[in-house]
């Protein structure tokens, strides 16, 4: 039977409006949407390298627990209400995916909550090997 398990992480939102910051389906790995917010005093930095950079923190932490990595990353997209804010937070996402390369697209939209610069949502494929 494949394991099917979700990972929540402590955010209020996912109790508000039910979802888990990622769903393990066998040996994928689905993050949901993950914005900059510190999930531990719920506060959010106004610069967007800095949300990216805790994006990728609470990212990690879920595929961490999924036991997997960035290097098993096959998928990532960028959401983003304003595109003039993609191209700053470029070396912060290349040091998490430059070697892995896995597919990406960036797309411009409105988010959740308007102090929310970027949005970052991944699939990963876990080495069961």
């Amino acid at each position: 039977m494949t394991e099917r398990r979700s990972i929540l992480s402590g955010s209020m939102f996912e109790e508000q409006i039910g979802y888990a910051r990622a769903v393990i389906d066998g040996d994928w790995v689905h993050v949901s949407g993950t914005t900059g917010f510190d999930y531990a005093t719920m506060t959010i930095s106004e610069d967007v390298v800095e949300q990216a950079e805790q994006c990728l923190r609470n990212i990690e932490a879920a595929l961490s627990e999924a036991k997997c990595s960035f290097a098993d990353v096959v998928r990532v997209r960028y959401l983003l209400p304003d595109r003039a804010d993609f191209e700053p937070c470029w070396p912060t996402l290349r040091r998490a995916f430059g070697e892995v390369r896995p597919a990406a697209t960036m797309l411009m939209c409105g988010l959740a909550d308007p102090r929310m610069k970027i949005e970052i949502e991944v699939c990963a494929r876990r080495n069961t090997a």
